[in-house]
């Protein structure tokens, strides 16, 4: 029996990416606040091209109904590096530059 409510949306049965992000010396690494209808893929592109995001650090994808989670930052990055590097902002160059380099 669970004591307290689930913060999970129970109609949630998509998967849902989410961006740790690095505020600098005033905030540190956090996880960005998002909408719940933000939290698809597409999305998350759009987001990262129109610079939503400071400096990504980490993109993490999980899917409640099907039981997984994973750490999808080195395939976003290879995703984005097939933008318009003149389109992008500077934050998501350095981080598609950094994490497909690795």
């Amino acid at each position: 029996m669970r004591d307290s409510p689930s913060i999970v949306p129970n109609s949630l049965s998509r998967d849902v990416y989410l961006v740790l992000d690095d505020f600098g010396d005033c905030c540190g690494l956090a996880w960005s606040e998002t909408d719940v209808a933000d939290t698809g893929r597409p999305m998350l592109i759009r987001n990262l091209l129109e610079g939503q995001y400071f400096a990504p650090v980490r993109i993490i994808a999980f899917n409640t109904a099907e039981g997984w989670s994973r750490d999808v930052t080195e395939e976003i990055a290879a995703e984005l590096a097939c933008a318009d590097r003149r389109e992008m902002p500077p934050s998501i160059a350095d981080f598609v530059s950094r994490t497909v380099q690795k």
